[in-house]
This record gives C-alpha cells, sequence and structure tokens, in this order.
C-alpha cells in the first residue's frame, strides 16, 4: 500500500494490490501475512472437494497466507490452513499444491494436533492463539504499527512443535491419497512434492525449507505414495483445465506483487501469454509505473470483461493512481460478479469512500456490513466502517467500530473508552448499545496482550 493512501484512507489494499505491513516491520525474524482475495479463492477451489470428501465443511476453514520464500505449510487449532508465498511459487503445477492441501487436510481430519503430548500441545497452542491474532490483526491494516508481525521466537516454537512424529506424517499421506481417490484426482503431484522434499532433505540444515524440517520425509513415505500412484486407477487423470490456468494466474500475479524485478525477467515483454502480461501488470504497479501498468490490464479486461479479479486489479491500480470515482465501475463489476467475497466488497466500499461523495457513504457501509457478515474478525472492515459513519454523522456507531478496532488489536484501555463513548450515543436497549457493553466488559476478562 502506498503511504499517501494509507494517510488518506488507511484503505488497505486487497487482491490486486496485497497487502504487507509498513517497511519498517518488513524484518526477516518476523512472519508477515498478506490478504489476496483471488489466490485464496484459487486454493479454496483446489481444497474444497477434498475437505467435504475428509468430512469438513470448506466454510469452516481458515485460509491464511504468509509471506516467506521458504517452502513451507502447515495447519494449527484444527481448521488453520497456512501456506508461505514461497510454496505456492514453488508448485509447478496444480497437482502438486492439490497434493500439499491433501497432505494437510489428512492432519486436520486425523485430529494430529490433539494427539501430541499435553505438554507440547499447550504449548503449541499457546504459539498457535498468538500466530492467528497476528493474522487477524493484518487485517486492521494500521498505516502506524506491524498488525501483521510475530516474533521470531514465536516461529521458533511454531518449528518445534511442528514436528510431528513419522507416524503422523505416513497417516497424513494416507488419508491424502485416499481423499485425491475419493476425488477422482490422480496422487502423481504429491509424489512430486515429496521428491522435491527428498532434494531438500540432502542440504545442509540451515539451507533447508521449513517443511522439511516440520514434515520429517522417509523412504517409505516417499514409496507409499509412489506405490498409490503406480496403481491407483485415477494417476491418469488429468488436471482440470481450469486449475492449470488458475494456477498460472495465481504464480504470475504473486511473483509480479512480490518480486517486481524477477517477474520482468521471467516474463518477457515479448510474451503473449495471459499470465505473462498479468505478472508484468503487477511489476509495473509495484515500481509505481502505473501508465504501463494499465494499459496490459485494459488488454485482459478485452479479452475477459467480466472476470472479476481483472475488474478489481483495474479498480485497485485506479484507485491508487488518484481517480477514485473512476476505479467505482471495475469495482461494481467485480461485486456484482463475486457479491460474497468480503475482500471485493471492502474494495469497492474504500474506493467509494475515498471519492468523498457523502451521497455514496450509505451504500459503502451497506457493503461494508455485507463483508463484515462475512469475516466477521477483520479488523480493517471495522475500521473502514469507522470513517464511513462517522463521515455520515453516525458517531455512537463509529465509536463502536472503532472499539471493535480496537479489541482486534488488544489494545484494551483504548477499547474500552470507545465502548463507553459508544454507550452514551447509541440508543438505549439497542443491539448495537448491548454490543457496546459486550466489548466493554470483554476488556475487563481478556489479559493484556
Amino acid at each position: 500500500m502506498r503511504a499517501r493512501l494509507a494517510r488518506a484512507l488507511c484503505v488497505i489494499a486487497i487482491s490486486a494490490a496485497l497487502w504487507q505491513p509498513p517497511a519498517h516491520a518488513q524484518q526477516s525474524q518476523r512472519m508477515q501475512f498478506i490478504r489476496d482475495g483471488e489466490t485464496e479463492a484459487i486454493i479454496r477451489a483446489y481444497a474444497a472437494p477434498i475437505f467435504r470428501t475428509a468430512g469438513l465443511n470448506p466454510d469452516d476453514i481458515n485460509v491464511h497466507l504468509i509471506n516467506d520464500r521458504s517452502l513451507n505449510a502447515f495447519v494449527a487449532l484444527g481448521l488453520n490452513m497456512f501456506f508461505h508465498t514461497g510454496l505456492l511459487l514453488r508448485t509447478e503445477h496444480p497437482g502438486q499444491l492439490i497434493g500439499v492441501i491433501a497432505h494437510e487436510t489428512g492432519h486436520i481430519s486425523g485430529g494430529h494436533i490433539a494427539r501430541l503430548p499435553e505438554a507440547m500441545r499447550d504449548a503449541w497452542a499457546a504459539s498457535m492463539i498468538s500466530l492467528l491474532g497476528a493474522a487477524a490483526a493484518a487485517a486492521a491494516g494500521r498505516g502506524d504499527a506491524a498488525m501483521a508481525s510475530v516474533m521470531a521466537g514465536q516461529q521458533v516454537a511454531m518449528r518445534g512443535f511442528l514436528r510431528y512424529t513419522r507416524t503422523l506424517e505416513a497417516s497424513a499421506d494416507q488419508a491424502a491419497v485416499q481423499f485425491l481417490d475419493r476425488t477422482q484426482q490422480s496422487a502423481r503431484g504429491l509424489a512430486e512434492f515429496l521428491q522435491i522434499l527428498v532434494d531438500q532433505e540432502l542440504m545442509i540444515v540451515d539451507r533447508q525449507d521449513p517443511y522439511v524440517r516440520t514434515h520429517p520425509i522417509t523412504r517409505e513415505r516417499v514409496e507409499f505414495v509412489e506405490n498409490w500412484v503406480a496403481n491407483s486407477r485415477f494417476s491418469g487423470v488429468p488436471v482440470r483445465p481450469e486449475f492449470v490456468e488458475m494456477h498460472r494466474r495465481m504464480r504470475a500475479k504473486l511473483l509480479g506483487y512480490l518480486d517486481p524485478a524477477r517477474a520482468l525477467v521471467q516474463y518477457r515483454e515479448n510474451d503473449p501469454a495471459l499470465e505473462a502480461r498479468y505478472a508484468r501488470a503487477f511489476a509495473f504497479y509495484r515500481r509505481g509505473d502505473f501508465p504501463r501498468a494499465l494499459p496490459l490490464v485494459d488488454e485482459l479486461l478485452k479479452e475477459r470483461p467480466q472476470d472479476p479479479w481483472f475488474n478489481e486489479t483495474r479498480g485497485q491500480f485506479t484507485l491508487e493512481s488518484g481517480d477514485a470515482r473512476g476505479a467505482l465501475a471495475y469495482y461494481e463489476k467485480a461485486v456484482a460478479a463475486l457479491p460474497t467475497n468480503a475482500l471485493l466488497r471492502m474494495g469497492l466500499a474504500g474506493a467509494q469512500i475515498a471519492t468523498g461523495d457523502r451521497g455514496l457513504l450509505r451504500e459503502a457501509i451497506g457493503h461494508l456490513e455485507a463483508a463484515r457478515g462475512r469475516e466477521p474478525e477483520n479488523g480493517e472492515i471495522f475500521r473502514l466502517l469507522a470513517v464511513a459513519y462517522g463521515r455520515d454523522d453516525q458517531l455512537g456507531m463509529a465509536a463502536l467500530a472503532q472499539a471493535e478496532v480496537a479489541m482486534i488489536q488488544g489494545q484494551r484501555a483504548t477499547a474500552r473508552g470507545l465502548a463507553e463513548r459508544a454507550e452514551r450515543l447509541l440508543p438505549p436497549g439497542s443491539t448495537h448499545m448491548l454490543r457496546a457493553q459486550d466489548i466493554k466488559n470483554a476488556t475487563e476478562r481478556q489479559p493484556p496482550r
């Protein structure tokens, strides 16, 4: 997010422009969370059949993205699945990522966290609660604090307590290949990914990716999956074509955003592929070169005018180039295509607020309230609500929204003061006034972070 936009609106740069903490927080010893609606949607599309066949409700699984070049994925506290961007970029085709998802789903369905020794489980839970708190705080989007960071000591704890026994790893593999068979997908990608890990295991420990240290590889594991591939009648089933394109788009987008210089080398100017133009658009955007970024997105939109992510991308680029009103049509098209996506509604609401048009405030509030229903712990939604309600002279609701943000950030004293202010301004006995009282009471019970 560009500083000028953060100062003006504190609008989180979502989906088209993945959000990261400010530069002063981007230290090597910190963990950085990002949000990207398209990447999250792609992972969920891959995962949904696997979750269902494992007896899990896809809507109950939370997907988190960690900006880290290392190769890693893990589950935490049962229903949270984390992916390093390094793993997403390293997978060569969707079958490999689907294999990883199936394996991690095996850990969830097998209740493997619960099977750890009690002392280890308690320490692991404490570390993961802190980790999830940081993930939630990342959505608060404050430009003056590193809300998406976890200190190095917590990372060490995470890695230590993710060292499952070889038995649990083999169990997750066995569950994974069964899930893939039941969904009529090939396990070949999982076998390929395990071979990547075997290559990693040959490296000295300091150069190994965390996935190898937290998911110990054995020859027996590799042989089991390879045997399954050799005998499964689904091993020759190709990955769905739409999944292949989605994977190419995801990798191009992430690389363009996270490593513009590398993206411009990998995706040459004379490469006409859709994903190549997508990568270059993000690379130029990250360099602030809107005159080169915008025409590339326009080309993509000319080919696919209804694509929600291309529209969202154009909307975000237009907004950040200084034309909030011009961004509205693109955001509106994106929301019309995917009305339940909270991040797209947040983007549209942010653009509406940025226009300075009071006539759009009620509509922005409506989008944000709908987004809140999908992501009730997303602090950025409440912060934008505070701005919109404040400009609409609904001061009680603005104070309540600010109190929600403070609670997510763990600022108990601030949350209590704002909740008390909301109490005084909101209608007695209203549901919003009762929520203010709940926040005030919670500040008395919640220990400081």
